[in-house]
């Protein structure tokens, strides 16, 4: 009998060792994957990584991971000449294979969130135009133009698109006129606009898009993900 309960304290010691080295090893590695994450022509301001699924030394020894969880915020790049951020983007890979003595991998697909703020969708927008949340799925957008020797400002309803899975479009549905000749033209010259969204990793996609009160928040989808190597 005290041998039994010997063994089972050292079989509780070493499953406790096991898991310790197990999660020693996960933290290492997201340290690891965290500062490999590179978009190309982007900056990002900070990456999280999160590996799940247990025991993760056993998914490596396979060189497979189940899943494994990114968070990049504040990503900017270029955009007509303009630098466009994505405040926060959270990504779900699923099926990561590993090579390269793990210096590489590939995630056979992904779903995933992007978010860009009013505040960095405004600073995208023509000069003196201010982007806000409309309501029922729609963005207000105010501008101003000059006509007749007048200053005129004008805000519209307009309905968010993607076009071509990577082009955000701002569409006004109504513009007042007030009779006014040509008033119309010029208010949505400030207004209608179309901004590529071009900081996402090889692989990832815009899927779909709705405002939200927090912002644009942009469905992402992939398939043969590279991330590293």
């Amino acid at each position: 009998m005290r041998a039994l309960r010997i063994l089972l304290v050292i079989v509780v010691v070493l499953g406790g060792v096991f898991i310790a080295v197990d999660r020693a090893a996960v933290y290492f590695a997201e340290s690891e994957a965290e500062g490999r994450v590179d978009i190309s022509g982007s900056t990002v301001d900070s990456t999280d990584v999160s590996i799940k699924g247990f025991p993760f030394l056993t998914q490596v020894a396979g060189s497979t991971l189940d899943e494994v969880d990114i968070r990049l915020t504040g990503i900017e790049t270029a955009a007509a000449g303009r630098r466009i951020r994505i405040s926060e983007m959270n990504a779900e890979l699923h099926d990561i294979t590993l090579s390269g003595g793990f210096s590489s991998a590939t995630a056979a697909r992904a779903t995933g969130t992007a978010t860009i703020s009013y505040e960095d969708l405004t600073h995208v927008a023509d000069d003196g135009v201010v982007v806000e949340y409309g309501g029922n799925g729609k963005v207000k957008v105010t501008g101003t133009v000059d006509i007749l020797g007048r200053t005129l400002s004008r805000s519209v309803t307009s309905t968010v698109t993607l076009v071509d899975g990577h082009t955000v479009r701002v569409h006004a549905d109504k513009v007042p006129g007030e009779g006014i000749p040509g008033l119309e033209g010029l208010v949505r010259k400030k207004t209608d606009f179309e901004r590529e969204v071009g900081a996402l990793p090889n692989g990832l996609k815009l899927q779909r898009i709705e405002p939200t009160r927090d912002g644009l928040e942009i469905s992402v989808t992939g398939s043969d993900i590279p991330l590293g190597g």
